[in-house]
């Protein structure tokens, strides 16, 4: 049984369709990557899975459950999501804010036990945060607020982790941080990720599967090397690239190509070759 199973979801906002039909399944332990251009649907599709928002037709089953038919705290417990960033929690402490994932786990009107604290003490020494405990947010690095935020995730002892763009204010190396801890907590504890990306070359490298999203619907799916291809990235993208293979793991990775020089006095010309 798929951890996630989507049966020809469709959504739209007002008139216009956001998904079209979307079908595709993520085993349990999988780790899959969305990607597509902006306006593809990506954010619509993980919305869907956590229940944010029903689809208009279709279903979305949760480890065989229909998604529609639970309730916030039930989905809770079962997906949790890391978000690009989260403003509104900047006045908390970092273990406030951990314990803010217990909560599914709480009566109407129970406060944290010791349970939950151990908890969250255990998810914050697994992410590299224990040392941050008492120091509040707005203090902190981009990359150390994203640690803390799957910190958070894990202490709703979730079996899927969601992922929406959330390296995307983050540097080169508190990117490959992040996805470094994501891919360990996938290998060792199973978890079910998914992740939507912009960076097509961090998708290939820590993604087992691939699924393209264009227009609202479902281009391509399967591993890194069957979907990130040239003819694939043109199509969906609308860019050409050359794809080759990454020197440490064989992955695919993506170069953008620049077709031609800029016209003489211009400052930008999209696709252009640098002038060096």
């Amino acid at each position: 049984m798929p951890a996630i199973r989507l049966e020809k979801a469709s959504f739209r906002y007002d008139r216009s369709w956001v998904l079209r039909h979307v079908s595709l399944d993520a085993e349990r332990g999988a780790f899959l990557g969305i990607l597509g251009p902006n306006g593809s649907g990506k954010t619509t599709l993980l919305n869907l899975i956590d229940g944010v928002i029903a689809p208009r037709e279709g279903r979305v089953l949760l480890e065989g459950t229909d998604a529609a038919s639970l309730d916030r705290n039930e989905l809770a417990r079962m997906v949790a999501v890391v978000p690009q960033d989260s403003p509104l929690i900047f006045s908390f402490t970092v273990q406030e804010i951990v314990l803010m994932g217990r909560a599914p786990h709480l009566g109407r009107w129970r406060f944290e036990g010791k349970r939950d604290f151990e908890i969250a003490r255990d998810v914050m020494e697994r992410t590299g945060t224990l040392p941050l405990a008492g120091r509040p947010m707005s203090e902190l690095s981009g990359g150390e607020r994203q640690r803390v935020l799957i910190a958070r995730a894990l202490a709703q002892e979730p079996r899927i982790l969601l992922l929406d763009e959330p390296t995307s204010n983050l540097d080169i190396r508190h990117q490959s941080a992040f996805f470094g801890l994501v891919a360990e907590l996938n290998r060792t504890q199973g978890l079910t990720v998914v992740a939507v990306s912009h960076d097509i070359n961090l998708a290939s490298l820590y993604c087992r599967r691939i699924v393209l999203l264009k227009d609202g619907a479902v281009y391509g799916e399967g591993r890194p090397e069957e979907t990130i291809t040239e003819d694939s990235i043109r199509n969906v993208f609308g860019v050409p690239v050359r794809v080759d293979s990454h020197p440490q793991t064989g992955r695919p990775r993506v170069t953008p190509i620049c077709n031609t020089p800029p016209e003489r006095g211009s400052r930008f010309n999209a696709g252009a070759a640098p002038q060096l």
